[in-house]
Protein backbone atom coordinates (compact mmCIF):
# COMPACT_ATOMS: atom_id res chain seq x y z
CA UNK A 1 0.00 0.00 0.00
CA UNK A 2 1.24 3.30 -1.06
CA UNK A 3 2.32 5.53 2.03
CA UNK A 4 -0.04 8.77 2.06
CA UNK A 5 1.79 12.02 0.97
CA UNK A 6 2.21 15.21 4.38
CA UNK A 7 0.81 18.01 2.85
CA UNK A 8 3.34 20.41 5.11
CA UNK A 9 6.50 19.42 3.19
CA UNK A 10 5.28 19.81 -0.22
CA UNK A 11 3.71 23.24 0.54
CA UNK A 12 7.04 23.67 2.38
CA UNK A 13 8.93 22.98 -0.72
CA UNK A 14 6.42 24.82 -2.84
CA UNK A 15 7.09 28.06 -1.53
CA UNK A 16 10.97 27.82 -1.03
CA UNK A 17 12.00 25.72 -3.94
CA UNK A 18 9.01 26.82 -6.66
CA UNK A 19 8.20 30.46 -6.33
CA UNK A 20 11.26 31.74 -4.60
CA UNK A 21 14.28 29.80 -6.00
CA UNK A 22 12.99 28.50 -9.61
CA UNK A 23 10.66 31.21 -10.74
CA UNK A 24 12.46 33.74 -8.16
CA UNK A 25 8.28 35.17 -7.45
CA UNK A 26 8.04 39.23 -5.97
CA UNK A 27 7.12 39.51 -3.01
CA UNK A 28 3.64 40.75 -4.10
CA UNK A 29 2.84 37.17 -5.60
CA UNK A 30 4.15 35.25 -2.35
CA UNK A 31 2.41 36.99 -0.02
CA UNK A 32 -0.97 36.47 -2.46
CA UNK A 33 -0.61 33.19 -2.06
CA UNK A 34 0.51 33.01 1.01
CA UNK A 35 -2.57 34.28 2.16
CA UNK A 36 -4.72 32.12 0.39
CA UNK A 37 -3.48 29.20 1.65
CA UNK A 38 -3.39 30.65 5.02
CA UNK A 39 -7.18 31.00 4.64
CA UNK A 40 -7.36 27.89 2.73
CA UNK A 41 -5.88 25.87 5.80
CA UNK A 42 -8.09 27.71 8.42
CA UNK A 43 -10.80 26.50 6.35
CA UNK A 44 -9.94 22.79 5.93
CA UNK A 45 -9.02 23.06 10.03
CA UNK A 46 -12.66 23.71 10.37
CA UNK A 47 -14.50 21.63 8.61
CA UNK A 48 -12.25 18.07 8.93
CA UNK A 49 -10.88 18.87 12.25
CA UNK A 50 -7.33 18.58 11.96
CA UNK A 51 -4.38 20.53 12.56
CA UNK A 52 -2.45 21.90 9.01
CA UNK A 53 0.47 20.26 10.30
CA UNK A 54 -1.21 16.77 9.82
CA UNK A 55 -2.94 16.81 6.50
CA UNK A 56 -2.37 14.45 3.93
CA UNK A 57 -2.19 15.69 -0.09
CA UNK A 58 -4.85 12.62 -0.54
CA UNK A 59 -7.47 14.95 1.62
CA UNK A 60 -6.64 17.93 -0.41
CA UNK A 61 -9.12 16.74 -2.91
CA UNK A 62 -11.23 18.69 -5.80
CA UNK A 63 -14.72 18.56 -3.78
CA UNK A 64 -12.90 20.25 -0.79
CA UNK A 65 -11.22 22.90 -3.29
CA UNK A 66 -14.83 23.61 -4.29
CA UNK A 67 -16.68 23.84 -1.21
CA UNK A 68 -13.59 26.33 0.24
CA UNK A 69 -14.55 28.93 -3.56
CA UNK A 70 -18.36 28.54 -2.64
CA UNK A 71 -17.48 29.41 0.83
CA UNK A 72 -14.96 32.55 0.44
CA UNK A 73 -17.46 33.87 -2.06
CA UNK A 74 -20.73 33.32 0.65
CA UNK A 75 -18.23 35.72 2.84
CA UNK A 76 -18.55 38.51 0.16
CA UNK A 77 -15.39 38.03 -1.25
CA UNK A 78 -15.78 38.94 -5.68
CA UNK A 79 -15.69 36.49 -8.26
CA UNK A 80 -12.40 38.06 -9.62
CA UNK A 81 -10.80 37.54 -6.20
CA UNK A 82 -12.37 33.65 -6.04
CA UNK A 83 -10.26 33.10 -8.88
CA UNK A 84 -7.19 34.49 -7.71
CA UNK A 85 -7.80 32.16 -5.22
CA UNK A 86 -7.85 29.19 -7.24
CA UNK A 87 -5.21 30.59 -9.48
CA UNK A 88 -2.92 29.86 -6.23
CA UNK A 89 -3.96 26.76 -5.67
CA UNK A 90 -4.10 26.05 -9.38
CA UNK A 91 -0.26 26.87 -9.31
CA UNK A 92 0.61 24.53 -6.38
CA UNK A 93 -1.14 21.85 -7.71
CA UNK A 94 1.10 21.77 -11.25
CA UNK A 95 4.14 21.69 -8.60
CA UNK A 96 2.37 18.42 -7.32
CA UNK A 97 2.14 16.99 -10.78
CA UNK A 98 5.70 16.86 -10.92
CA UNK A 99 6.51 15.86 -7.25
CA UNK A 100 3.51 12.98 -7.11
CA UNK A 101 3.14 11.68 -10.54
CA UNK A 102 1.42 8.86 -8.72
CA UNK A 103 -1.26 11.08 -7.99
CA UNK A 104 -2.32 12.51 -11.47
CA UNK A 105 -6.01 11.69 -11.37
CA UNK A 106 -6.54 13.45 -8.36
CA UNK A 107 -4.51 16.56 -9.41
CA UNK A 108 -6.03 16.52 -13.05
CA UNK A 109 -9.48 17.03 -11.04
CA UNK A 110 -8.51 19.61 -9.10
CA UNK A 111 -6.75 21.57 -12.03
CA UNK A 112 -10.24 21.36 -14.23
CA UNK A 113 -11.30 23.14 -11.45
CA UNK A 114 -12.82 26.22 -13.90
CA UNK A 115 -12.47 30.21 -13.49
CA UNK A 116 -16.19 31.38 -12.82
CA UNK A 117 -16.76 34.56 -15.43
CA UNK A 118 -17.99 37.64 -13.91
CA UNK A 119 -19.03 40.81 -15.49
CA UNK A 120 -17.07 43.32 -16.23
CA UNK A 121 -17.76 46.38 -14.29
CA UNK A 122 -16.87 50.26 -14.76
CA UNK A 123 -13.61 51.14 -13.45
CA UNK A 124 -14.92 53.60 -10.76
CA UNK A 125 -12.56 56.97 -9.72
CA UNK A 126 -13.08 60.18 -8.32
CA UNK A 127 -13.72 63.13 -9.81
CA UNK A 128 -11.71 66.52 -9.06
CA UNK A 129 -14.16 68.07 -6.25
CA UNK A 130 -13.54 64.11 -4.50
CA UNK A 131 -9.92 64.70 -4.54
CA UNK A 132 -9.66 67.74 -3.34
CA UNK A 133 -11.87 67.09 -0.28
CA UNK A 134 -10.05 64.08 0.50
CA UNK A 135 -6.60 66.02 0.22
CA UNK A 136 -7.85 68.71 2.34
CA UNK A 137 -9.31 66.13 5.40
CA UNK A 138 -6.18 65.36 6.94
CA UNK A 139 -5.29 67.62 10.32
CA UNK A 140 -2.23 68.83 8.97
CA UNK A 141 -1.46 70.46 12.51
CA UNK A 142 -0.32 66.95 13.76
CA UNK A 143 2.02 64.43 12.45
CA UNK A 144 -0.53 61.66 11.28
CA UNK A 145 -2.16 64.61 9.69
CA UNK A 146 0.86 65.53 7.59
CA UNK A 147 1.89 62.10 6.54
CA UNK A 148 -1.85 61.07 5.72
CA UNK A 149 -1.80 64.11 3.36
CA UNK A 150 1.50 63.05 2.16
CA UNK A 151 0.21 59.71 1.49
CA UNK A 152 -2.65 60.29 -0.35
CA UNK A 153 -1.49 62.97 -2.68
CA UNK A 154 1.29 60.83 -3.76
CA UNK A 155 -1.16 57.95 -3.87
CA UNK A 156 -3.50 59.93 -6.68
CA UNK A 157 -0.74 61.44 -8.29
CA UNK A 158 1.30 59.12 -9.12
CA UNK A 159 -1.01 56.05 -9.10
CA UNK A 160 0.81 52.99 -7.04
CA UNK A 161 -0.69 49.82 -5.83
CA UNK A 162 -1.17 50.38 -1.95
CA UNK A 163 1.91 47.52 -1.89
CA UNK A 164 3.83 49.97 -3.65
CA UNK A 165 3.02 52.76 -1.71
CA UNK A 166 3.27 51.01 1.99
CA UNK A 167 6.87 49.59 0.29
CA UNK A 168 8.29 52.97 -0.53
CA UNK A 169 11.62 54.48 1.44
CA UNK A 170 13.01 57.20 1.95
CA UNK A 171 15.69 56.64 -0.83
CA UNK A 172 13.28 55.56 -3.38
CA UNK A 173 12.39 59.75 -3.62
CA UNK A 174 14.26 61.65 -5.83
CA UNK A 175 14.01 65.22 -5.57
CA UNK A 176 16.09 67.18 -7.44
CA UNK A 177 15.86 67.57 -11.18
CA UNK A 178 13.71 65.20 -12.92
CA UNK A 179 12.07 64.41 -9.71
CA UNK A 180 10.80 60.99 -9.01
CA UNK A 181 9.49 58.11 -6.91
CA UNK A 182 11.34 54.40 -7.50
CA UNK A 183 9.09 51.33 -6.84
CA UNK A 184 9.99 47.35 -7.67
CA UNK A 185 6.19 46.39 -9.00
CA UNK A 186 4.47 43.51 -9.87
CA UNK A 187 7.06 41.07 -12.08
CA UNK A 188 9.95 42.36 -10.05
CA UNK A 189 10.11 45.12 -12.55
CA UNK A 190 11.45 48.40 -11.74
CA UNK A 191 9.56 51.39 -12.78
CA UNK A 192 10.11 55.47 -12.19
CA UNK A 193 7.09 57.45 -11.87
CA UNK A 194 7.61 61.54 -11.86
CA UNK A 195 6.32 63.72 -9.39
CA UNK A 196 4.61 66.87 -10.36
CA UNK A 197 5.56 70.00 -8.30
CA UNK A 198 3.04 70.51 -5.56
CA UNK A 199 3.99 66.71 -4.77
CA UNK A 200 7.53 67.81 -4.81
CA UNK A 201 6.70 70.42 -2.62
CA UNK A 202 4.73 68.26 0.06
CA UNK A 203 7.13 65.45 0.26
CA UNK A 204 10.01 68.27 0.77
CA UNK A 205 8.25 69.24 3.89
CA UNK A 206 7.91 65.63 5.03
CA UNK A 207 11.03 64.42 4.31
CA UNK A 208 12.15 67.12 7.26
CA UNK A 209 10.20 65.33 9.96
CA UNK A 210 11.78 63.32 12.59
CA UNK A 211 11.98 59.78 11.84
CA UNK A 212 10.03 57.04 13.53
CA UNK A 213 11.20 53.89 14.39
CA UNK A 214 14.82 52.31 12.64
CA UNK A 215 13.55 51.74 9.65
CA UNK A 216 13.68 54.42 6.30
CA UNK A 217 9.55 53.84 5.89
CA UNK A 218 8.33 56.45 3.81
CA UNK A 219 5.06 56.83 4.91
CA UNK A 220 5.55 54.54 8.77
CA UNK A 221 3.16 53.63 11.25
CA UNK A 222 3.31 55.21 14.88
CA UNK A 223 6.21 52.74 15.89
CA UNK A 224 8.14 54.01 12.52
CA UNK A 225 7.06 50.04 10.81
CA UNK A 226 5.63 49.77 7.42
CA UNK A 227 1.57 50.56 7.25
CA UNK A 228 -0.34 47.61 6.57
CA UNK A 229 -3.34 47.54 4.41
CA UNK A 230 -5.81 47.69 7.03
CA UNK A 231 -4.02 50.53 8.35
CA UNK A 232 -3.90 52.56 5.09
CA UNK A 233 -7.91 51.30 4.57
CA UNK A 234 -8.65 52.70 7.89
CA UNK A 235 -7.31 56.22 7.18
CA UNK A 236 -8.73 56.24 4.25
CA UNK A 237 -12.11 55.21 5.16
CA UNK A 238 -11.64 58.14 8.35
CA UNK A 239 -10.58 61.09 6.21
CA UNK A 240 -13.07 59.35 3.25
CA UNK A 241 -15.79 60.42 6.04
CA UNK A 242 -14.63 64.01 7.09
CA UNK A 243 -14.05 65.07 3.30
CA UNK A 244 -17.95 63.59 2.48
CA UNK A 245 -19.11 66.61 4.84
CA UNK A 246 -17.31 69.07 2.16
CA UNK A 247 -18.44 67.11 -0.67
CA UNK A 248 -21.68 64.84 0.23
CA UNK A 249 -20.89 62.44 -3.18
CA UNK A 250 -18.32 60.83 -1.18
CA UNK A 251 -20.44 59.60 1.26
CA UNK A 252 -21.58 56.31 -0.47
CA UNK A 253 -18.13 55.90 -2.01
CA UNK A 254 -15.84 53.32 -1.22
CA UNK A 255 -12.20 54.74 -1.13
CA UNK A 256 -9.38 52.17 -1.52
CA UNK A 257 -5.82 53.13 -3.12
CA UNK A 258 -7.01 50.87 -6.15
CA UNK A 259 -9.46 53.78 -6.69
CA UNK A 260 -7.03 56.62 -6.56
CA UNK A 261 -5.00 54.39 -8.55
CA UNK A 262 -8.18 54.84 -11.65
CA UNK A 263 -8.32 58.03 -10.76
CA UNK A 264 -4.61 58.88 -11.62
CA UNK A 265 -4.87 56.86 -15.05
CA UNK A 266 -7.71 58.36 -15.67
CA UNK A 267 -6.25 62.34 -15.23
CA UNK A 268 -3.82 61.17 -17.53
CA UNK A 269 -6.44 59.64 -20.21
CA UNK A 270 -8.06 63.27 -19.96
CA UNK A 271 -5.16 65.22 -20.07
CA UNK A 272 -4.83 63.40 -23.72
CA UNK A 273 -1.65 61.36 -22.44
CA UNK A 274 -1.46 57.99 -24.49
CA UNK A 275 -2.28 54.61 -23.45
CA UNK A 276 0.92 53.06 -24.30
CA UNK A 277 2.58 56.13 -21.69
CA UNK A 278 -0.25 55.49 -19.12
CA UNK A 279 0.60 51.95 -19.22
CA UNK A 280 4.05 52.19 -18.19
CA UNK A 281 3.19 54.81 -15.76
CA UNK A 282 1.57 52.40 -14.05
CA UNK A 283 3.45 49.53 -14.71
CA UNK A 284 0.98 47.32 -16.61
CA UNK A 285 2.18 44.23 -18.55
CA UNK A 286 0.10 45.54 -21.77
CA UNK A 287 -1.08 48.38 -23.23
CA UNK A 288 -4.37 46.76 -24.09
CA UNK A 289 -5.14 46.67 -19.77
CA UNK A 290 -5.60 50.47 -19.75
CA UNK A 291 -8.49 50.17 -22.22
CA UNK A 292 -10.62 49.84 -19.31
CA UNK A 293 -9.91 53.54 -18.58
CA UNK A 294 -11.27 54.61 -22.14
CA UNK A 295 -14.55 52.86 -21.46
CA UNK A 296 -15.08 54.50 -18.33
CA UNK A 297 -15.65 57.83 -18.56
CA UNK A 298 -18.46 59.52 -20.39
CA UNK A 299 -16.94 62.57 -20.71
CA UNK A 300 -14.64 61.30 -23.08
CA UNK A 301 -17.38 59.26 -24.89
CA UNK A 302 -20.04 62.92 -25.03
CA UNK A 303 -16.74 64.45 -26.54
CA UNK A 304 -16.69 61.98 -29.00
CA UNK A 305 -20.49 62.06 -30.21
CA UNK A 306 -19.90 65.96 -30.04
CA UNK A 307 -17.47 65.40 -33.35
CA UNK A 308 -19.63 63.73 -35.56
CA UNK A 309 -22.28 64.81 -37.41
CA UNK A 310 -25.91 62.61 -36.36
CA UNK A 311 -27.96 61.21 -39.72
CA UNK A 312 -30.60 63.35 -41.03
CA UNK A 313 -33.84 61.63 -39.36
CA UNK A 314 -37.65 62.07 -39.37
CA UNK A 315 -39.51 60.86 -36.83
CA UNK A 316 -42.27 58.22 -38.27
CA UNK A 317 -44.86 56.11 -36.11
CA UNK A 318 -44.72 53.01 -36.09
CA UNK A 319 -48.03 50.98 -37.37
CA UNK A 320 -47.56 46.91 -37.28
CA UNK A 321 -48.92 44.97 -40.43
CA UNK A 322 -50.26 42.42 -38.44
CA UNK A 323 -52.69 42.14 -35.66
CA UNK A 324 -50.66 39.11 -34.42
CA UNK A 325 -47.34 40.77 -34.40
CA UNK A 326 -48.98 44.00 -32.66
CA UNK A 327 -49.67 41.84 -29.75
CA UNK A 328 -46.49 40.83 -29.64
CA UNK A 329 -44.75 43.63 -30.05
CA UNK A 330 -47.01 44.78 -26.81
CA UNK A 331 -45.62 42.72 -24.87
Amino acid sequence: MTPLVGLAPLLERFFTQRLMQQRRASPHTISSYRDTFRQFLKFVQQRAHTAPARLTFEEIDAPLIVAFLDDVEHHGVSVRSRNLRLTALHSFFRYAAFELPTHAAQIQRVLAIPSKQFTRTLVQFLTRPEVEALLAAPDQRTWFGRRDHAFLLVAVQTGLRVSEMTGLTREDVVLAAGAHVRVIGKGRKERCTPLARPTREVLKAWLREPRRGTEAVLFPSANGSRLTIHGVQYLLNKHRQTASRRCPSLTHKRVTVHRLRHTAAMDLLQGGVDRSVIALWLGHESVETTQIYLEATLTMKEQALAKTRPPQSRAVRYRPSDHLLGFLNSL
